[in-house]
């Protein structure tokens, strides 16, 4: 039974979506979570450095935000792989904003494409700007949401980025490039966060 506040039939509808129409897993309860390690794993950074990583990706390949952090699909076992990859692209030693999450894991399920959305204000002018309607935490789902949505009736394996000797240098995008780039701009969201702290003195 939904938890006190949840939309009736909302987050069946959402189960639904992901089960039905894209085909993967999901975990019991609320929210809808979305199983990590069988078709995808997930990497995460702030959206600062995801943003500057988006080239490493086809257009049709699934990123979602969550508040101000970027979640990436890539091909389920690349998570194993990551830590391996920035010691190889020497970044072991240096501590990034950067998670993995593979088998075993999930993920909040973002929000479908299509949700109604709320007007709001927002321009000085009153001009009316679309965007999700605010949601609880016992709603269905929380504040993630799709900025590039996953298509019904595709293959998403074959989008996701992969290191390239797995699939034989294959059209895939390259796993390796796309864990550099987010590391090197983590690496610059620390130090321009670091360097707006003001001095401590004793």
């Amino acid at each position: 039974m939904p938890p006190p506040g949840t939309a009736p039939g909302a987050s069946g509808a959402v189960r639904h979506w992901y089960e039905r129409e894209l085909g993967w897993e999901t975990l019991p309860g609320e929210p809808v979570r979305l199983v990590t390690g069988v078709r995808f794993d997930v990497l995460e950074v702030p959206a600062e450095a995801g943003y500057a990583a988006l080239r490493h990706l086809e257009p049709s390949s699934p990123v979602a935000l969550c508040g101000r952090r970027m979640r990436l699909l890539v091909a389920a076992g690349s998570a194993e792989e990551v830590p391996g990859l920035l010691d190889w692209l020497e970044w072991g030693a240096v501590a990034l904003d950067l998670m993995a999450t593979g088998e075993g894991g999930h993920i909040e399920a973002p929000l479908p494409p299509g949700r109604p959305l709320a007007k709001v204000p927002s321009d000085p002018d009153g001009t009316p700007e679309s965007r999700p309607l605010p949601l609880k935490r016992n709603d269905s789902q929380g504040a993630a949401v799709w900025l590039r949505p996953p298509e019904p009736g595709c293959d998403v394996e074959l989008l996701l980025p992969a290191l390239s000797a797995v699939r034989g240098g294959g059209g895939a995008p390259d796993l390796v490039r796309l864990v550099d780039t987010m590391a090197t701009q983590c690496h610059r969201v620390r130090l321009r966060s670091a360097s707006a702290q003001p001095f401590a003195f004793s």
